[in-house]
Formats: structure tokens, C-alpha cells, sequence
């Protein structure tokens, strides 16, 4: 029975038996008077109705009012206690409760104490039982951890959807931003943002036909780009039970400097070779002169001497124009992989969906195995295109392909019925560009072929009228798998392991538990309190959550020069003084960087709706728009602690829940402190049936503070 239920009850009950008192004392009275006084008291009653009436009606009233006061001061204690009894169950064991109210109440409160403190002690007890047993697996993860922190390369580990589970400091270094324009690294974000989604699919491809042809050690490599590096890559799979692929080891190598050392010795040789052989030649041809003819005159012999110093000259000059501009690198030369042939037929077959069919040709059929030394991404990318060419040239459906040894060579042969090939049609394929992402290195066909010493050319066969388009492309040898370092635990802020188990089809953001989402918290500080009156964001904080996991390794700090003045009030508030923006970028350059290490999550904050209205306000200037949704720490908490009317300052909160307070008043401390306040508010929230973002979402709104506008 609720309150209210109980309280009426109350009333009618003792208003019953007020009335029947008064009644029975009144009938009392009239019994014990003579007729001549009943006749003189009905005449007078009579005349006084109203006065009846309002005589009847006071001892509800006045029994009415005494129940309230008495009964109000029980409820409101108790539900106190209640949501105190909560708190000390779910996130806070170590708080003790202040009872208030009837000296029952108070017995009631001690007596919950003892009991807290009887739980706290066994816990305790349990807690140090299960730290022991984890003192051995704490051990071996740590040295794992310094294992990983210690290797050369970088090295990332990816789930299915390409979402990073693990990263290195080295890959941290290795992968961060040049620029605001980049994808920050971190937990749970995708390596596509990151590095160029093509090669690495194209090598997940080959990974996957490696594997279903029984390869021990299957590994895949790449070359791309990352913030103007060039980058080596190696990726091995990750295998689940079923022996499918669940994820990958992405092993990098910054190899911008090596590949431009080698490309200054390569023009160096060249400038050397080439231009000098005509200096050579006219030494060698004035020595072997004079040698021939040892009586010539001295005006000849003479002019011959002259032409051996000024020859000897041009050499000398040349090799000091050569060493002085050795750091004008040529363009970049791809690196190349050893590879199987049927390997890249297999890769070109996928890479044409919507192109024309790839026919073996009975030559295909090779053995020992074919192995190239080719970028296997850069030359899908050629050979789909010359697929395509053909097939819009000469109306094919189908193209057969022949494989075959030639010497150190490999010929690749693209054949078809009929139609000779115009050698200009040729050339002009051969200067188109292709589509190759952000693959350093070659964008025509020619400079492809060229970076891997190939050779292309059309050929004729009256004898069996077929047609060929001949690539002759180098030979290697077998490629020996290298054992790679197992991808296994990392320093504990570098990994997440859990995302492995994340469901591939995501559904709504709506529909799914507070506790699997990923989620930035941030807070702002401004030059003043008042958003409509143009007071402005001097500093933005932010911190990920991940998976129930604060990562305060992966966070957002910016400073922001604003165009109006900072107020004092706020200035002491905050301690950021005129001083300290002077220089910084404004919001226009901010706001689009915290956009991106926000994105794909859910924001947080504390007293939400201060904070969005800046950002708001920012759009306008700004164009970044903030589409996502918005949870209020000041509302969950409105949510989980009613009896607290007046104690969701976040100070208040921190203290009640057991979260330290530090940094307060830095955007990036406040956003710490309301992200572990958050991870506090969850299971109270799901003790209330609160368990998707919908659901506290559409409480949210329910709450009193959810009026609050700026």
C-alpha cells in the first residue's frame, strides 16, 4: 500500500472515531438535561448550523495535520536509508549511514552499519584471498606487458571489424597525429581510420586463401602511408577455434629513411654512370690515341692533353654536384613481397566483381609453384586494369589468363579470341592512372611496371588464332615464414581483449546495454557562465570509456582562444589566465579534432546541457555538428539518489559514490572525475531496471534538473 493510501486510511479512521467521542459525549450531555433545557439547546443549535458544521470538522483537521507531520518525517528517512543501504551494496562498501528522523530510525541506521561493517570485513577477507590467487597470473601478465612495451616494432592487434584490441607505446608513437585532420589512435577505434582500409583488405584476402590452402604460417605485407611516413607492414591472422580468421596482428615499421637513403644511392649511381660515360669515352679514346701514335707532334699532343684535363674536369665537377644534391630523392620505390602467382590470380579475381570473367588457361596449370617478387596490392591494381581495358575494347565477357616459367621470369598473359591490339591504344593504357589509395609510389600503369622491373608487350598467334597481352614480371624463390612474437597481453591501458566477443552486425546505440557502449566524457571551462551572452569555450578535457574502462591514456586537452574577454569570476574559478590563451587556436581549429576523437560515441557530462549549449552556439561558427547522443551525470544521478534533492553537485556526488576528487576545475581533470562517476551510476542505474541508453535517455528527461536551459 503506498504512502498516500496509508495516510488517508489514517485520516478517516481517526476522524471516525473523533466523531464517535463527540457524538457519545453529546449524547451524554442530552441524556443528563430536563425537557424545558433540551428545548432551550435545540432552539439554539438551530440557529447555529455553520458553527456545527465547522465544530465537526475541526478534530479531522487538527488529527489530519498531526498524522502528516507525524508520518511525513518516517517515509523520508526511510527512503534516505534505502538508497544509502543501496549505495553501500553496489559501488560503495566503505560508506556508513547518517540516520535522521524518529529514534527508531536511528537504531535502525546503527544496526545497518554493524551489518556494513561485518560485510566490509568479509570482503576484505575475500578480496585479499582473490589478490593471492592472482598474484602468480598478475606476475606473468607484467612480464608479457614489458615484453610488448620492450619490442622494436610497433605492433596492434584487431578483432574482425578492424577495431584495435591491443597497442604497443611504440605504435602509439609510431601512429600519432601530424595533424588535427587525423584519427587519433585508441581502443575500440578502427585501424581503417587510421592506415588506408585497401591494402590492408587486400591483405586480410590473402591471408584468408593462404589459410584455405594450408599454409603453416600465414602472413601477408603492405607499404603505406601515415602522417608523411612510409610505413612497412606485416599482418598475421588471429584464429578462433574453428580455425577462421577473428582478427589480426598488424606488425609496423617506419622505413621512410631507409627507403630515402637507398633512393639518394640509387640517383647517386645513377647521376654517376650515366653522366659520365661520355667524359669516359673521350679519356679513353685521347689515351688510346697517344698510345697508338707515340711520334705525333707536340701542338696534337698537346691538344690532347688539354682534352684529358677537361674531361678529367667534367668528371670531378660532376661528382661534386652529385654528392652536393644527393638528398633530392626520386620518387618512392615500392617495396616488394615475395608472393604465389595463383595467389595474385586469385587476388584479380576478386578485384574484378563487376568486371569480366578470369578463364585458367590449360598453361596455368604449373609445377613446381610460380613465386613472384611483386607489391601484390599495386599489381591487382595493373592488372585489373589492363582486365577491364580489353574487355570494354574489344566487347569480351571472359579473359583467359597463362602462367608460365621463363627462365627467371614469370609471364602473366592475358589472351582473348580475336582483334589485334593497337600498340597507341596500348601506350595510352599504359599512362593512364590507377586507383591505388594511399599506396606511396607509382600512379600509371608504365610506372608500376617500371618499379617492378617488368616488361609488357602484345603478341600475336596466327597458329591458334589467340591473342596475348604479355607481362613478363621477376621470379623469386619461395617466401620462408618468419615465427611471429604471440599478440598477448600489453600493458593493461594498451589493450581490450573483450572486443573480440563485440558482435559484428552492431545494433542500434538505442537498444543496447550502458555497459557495451564506448563513450566520451569531456567538460568544458569558459570565460563565463552565461552561453546566450556570448561567454565562450576557453578549454575542452576529454576522456574515452571503453567497455566499462576509463582509458585515461587516451585523452583530449585542448586550450582555446576565445574573442571575448575571460571573466574574473571565472578566472578563479578555473585558474586559466588571459596569458595562457594567448597564441593558442581558436574554436574553428578545436572543435573539428575533438569532433574526431569523439566520434562513434556516446557523450557525457556533468550538468549536460551547459556544455552541449556551447557546442551549440560553436556550430554556428564552426559547422561541426555533434549528432550523437548526450547523457547527464547530473540527471543519472537525479535518477539513482531521489532522496537527494539537493546533493547532485558533482563534488557531492564524487563523495557519496567514493570517487576521489582531483583536477577539479581543469576541463580534463572534471571529465576524469565525471567519467569514474558514470562508471558509478551504471549498476545503480540497472538496481532500477535502467539498463539500455534508451531506457536512460527517456528517464532522463523525467527529471526535474532535465528543465535546466542555458
Amino acid at each position: 500500500m503506498s504512502l498516500r493510501a496509508k495516510y488517508l486510511l489514517w485520516l478517516v479512521l481517526a476522524s471516525l472515531l473523533a466523531l464517535a467521542l463527540v457524538a457519545l459525549a453529546c449524547y451524554a450531555l442530552w441524556a443528563d438535561l430536563q425537557p424545558h433545557e433540551r428545548s432551550a439547546l435545540a432552539a439554539i443549535l438551530g440557529a447555529r448550523t455553520m458553527l456545527l458544521v465547522m465544530l465537526a470538522l475541526l478534530p479531522p483537521l487538527v488529527i489530519g495535520t498531526l498524522l502528516r507531520l507525524v508520518l511525513a518525517a518516517y517515509p523520508q528517512a526511510a527512503v534516505k536509508l534505502a538508497e544509502e543501504v543501496r549505495l553501500i551494496h553496489s559501488v560503495h562498501p566503505a560508506h556508513r549511514l547518517a540516520p535522521t528522523g524518529a529514534a527508531e530510525m536511528h537504531q535502525l541506521g546503527a544496526a545497518v552499519n554493524e551489518l556494513a561493517d561485518a560485510h566490509r570485513t568479509l570482503q576484505q577477507d575475500v578480496q585479499a584471498r582473490i589478490d593471492e590467487a592472482k598474484a602468480h597470473l598478475a606476475q606473468e601478465r607484467n612480464r608479457l606487458a614489458a615484453l610488448m612495451s620492450e619490442l622494436a616494432q610497433s605492433v596492434l592487434v584487431c578483432n574482425s571489424e578492424g577495431r584495435i584490441l591491443l597497442y604497443n607505446a611504440r605504435a602509439s608513437r609510431l601512429l600519432e597525429q601530424a595533424d588535427e585532420a587525423e584519427v587519433p589512435v585508441g581502443l575500440g577505434r578502427s585501424i581503417f581510420g587510421i592506415l588506408d582500409r585497401s591494402p590492408i583488405i587486400h591483405a586480410l584476402g590473402q591471408l584468408g586463401h593462404r589459410l584455405k590452402q594450408g599454409t603453416a604460417q600465414p602472413v601477408a605485407r603492405f607499404v603505406t602511408t601515415r602522417g608523411g611516413r612510409l610505413l612497412r607492414a606485416q599482418v598475421a591472422p588471429v584464429l578462433d577455434q574453428q580455425g577462421a580468421i577473428s582478427g589480426f596482428v598488424l606488425i609496423l615499421e617506419d622505413i621512410t629513411r631507409a627507403v630515402e637513403d637507398n633512393s639518394r644511392r640509387d640517383q647517386l649511381l645513377q647521376h654517376l654512370t650515366e653522366g659520365s660515360r661520355a667524359a669516359l669515352a673521350n679519356l679513353r679514346a685521347a689515351a688510346e690515341t697517344m698510345q697508338q701514335y707515340p711520334e705525333m707532334d707536340a701542338p696534337r699532343r698537346q691538344r690532347f692533353f688539354e682534352v684529358i684535363a677537361d674531361e678529367a674536369g667534367k668528371l670531378s665537377r660532376r661528382l661534386e654536384e652529385a654528392l652536393a644534391t644527393q638528398g633530392d630523392a626520386p620518387r618512392t620505390p615500392w617495396l616488394l613481397e615475395d608472393m604465389l602467382a595463383d595467389d595474385l590470380v586469385f587476388a584479380l579475381r576478386g578485384s574484378l566483381p563487376d568486371g569480366p570473367k578470369i578463364l585458367d588457361e590449360p598453361a596455368a596449370a604449373a609445377a613446381p609453384p610460380l613465386w613472384l617478387s611483386v607489391n601484390s596490392y599495386a599489381m591487382v591494381q595493373a592488372l585489373s586494369h589492363l582486365a577491364t581495358r580489353l574487355a570494354a575494347a574489344f566487347g569480351l565477357a571472359e579473359v583467359g589468363l597463362e602462367l608460365g616459367a621463363v627462365g627467371r621470369w614469370v609471364r602473366l598473359s592475358l589472351c582473348w579470341p580475336a582483334g589485334a591490339l593497337d600498340p597507341a591504344l596500348l601506350h595510352e593504357w599504359e599512362n593512364q592512372p590507377l586507383a591505388i589509395g594511399a599506396v606511396a609510389g607509382a600512379a600509371t600503369l608504365k610506372q608500376v611496371l617500371d618499379q617492378h622491373g617488368a616488361e609488357i608487350w602484345f603478341q600475336g598467334d596466327a597458329a591458334d588464332a589467340r591473342q596475348r597481352l604479355c607481362l613478363q614480371l621477376p621470379a623469386a624463390q619461395p617466401e620462408q615464414a618468419v615465427p611471429l612474437p604471440r599478440a598477448h597481453g600489453g600493458r593493461p591501458v594498451y589493450y581490450d581483449f573483450d572486443l573480440f566477443s563485440q558482435p559484428v552486425g552492431r545494433p542500434e546505440l538505442d537498444d543496447r546495454p550502458l555497459g557495451e557502449l564506448t563513450y566520451t566524457v569531456f567538460d568544458t571551462e569558459t570565460t563565463g557562465l552565461d552561453p546566450s551572452s556570448g561567454d565562450e569555450i576557453i578549454s575542452i578535457g576529454a576522456v574515452r570509456i571503453l567497455n566499462g574502462r576509463l582509458l585515461e591514456q587516451e585523452f583530449f586537452d585542448r586550450l582555446v582562444r576565445p574573442r571575448t574577454a575571460v571573466r574574473r569570476e571565472s578566472q578563479a574559478i578555473h585558474g586559466i589566465a588571459p596569458s595562457m590563451l594567448a597564441g593558442q587556436p581558436f574554436i574553428e581549429k578545436v572543435l573539428p579534432a575533438f569532433q574526431r576523437f569523439a566520434e562513434d560515441t556516446v557523450l557525457v557530462a556533468h550538468n549536460a546541457a551547459f556544455d552541449m549549449r556551447l557546442l551549440q552556439i560553436a556550430q554556428e561558427r564552426t559547422g561541426v555538428v555533434f549528432a550523437q547522443p548526450v547523457l547527464d551525470t547530473l540527471l543519472l544521478s537525479a535518477l539513482v539518489h531521489p532522496g537527494h534533492a539537493d546533493d547532485h553537485r558533482l563534488e557531492q556526488i564524487a563523495a557519496r559514490l567514493g570517487v576521489q576528487v582531483i583536477g577539479r576545475h581543469t576541463a580534463l581533470g572534471d571529465a576524469i572525475v565525471t567519467g569514474e562517476v558514470f562508471l558509478k551510476l551504471v549498476p545503480l542505474l540497472a538496481e532500477r531496471g535502467i539498463r539500455t541508453l534508451k531506457q536512460a535517455r527517456e528517464a532522463s528527461q523525467r527529471t526535474a534538473y532535465a528543465k535546466l536551459e542555458y
